[in-house]
């Protein structure tokens, strides 16, 4: 992942995304380069139009994790679970009732 970030990187300086600058990049961070992935890396985006992409994937609307205490309510109004543990505790109210009754 740290190729793809050095890549990203050198993008975003408007420098040349080639073997030498990613493998600066690499070292600078200091971790061991892996020739072979740098190459590979390098091959795969010969092709590709990084700006396109990062543009593109702008454009995606990003759906939050977090719940709202409204959906909390959603979920606790129609949840089968729930449905089936009021039968139970209807059941064991009745059960309770007959033993005081």
């Amino acid at each position: 992942m740290e190729y793809v970030y050095a890549a990203l990187i050198l993008h975003k300086l408007k420098k040349e995304i080639n073997e030498s600058n990613v493998t600066s990049i690499i070292k600078a961070a200091g971790s061991d380069v892996d020739t072979a992935k740098v190459k590979t890396l390098i091959a795969s985006l010969s092709d590709v139009d990084i700006e396109k992409i990062i543009s593109s994937s702008n454009s995606v609307p990003v759906q939050s994790t977090q719940k709202t205490p409204e959906d909390t309510n959603k979920k606790k109004e129609s949840s089968p679970k729930e449905e089936k543990s009021g039968k139970s505790e209807e059941q064991a109210m009745e059960g309770l009732a007959s033993l005081f009754g």
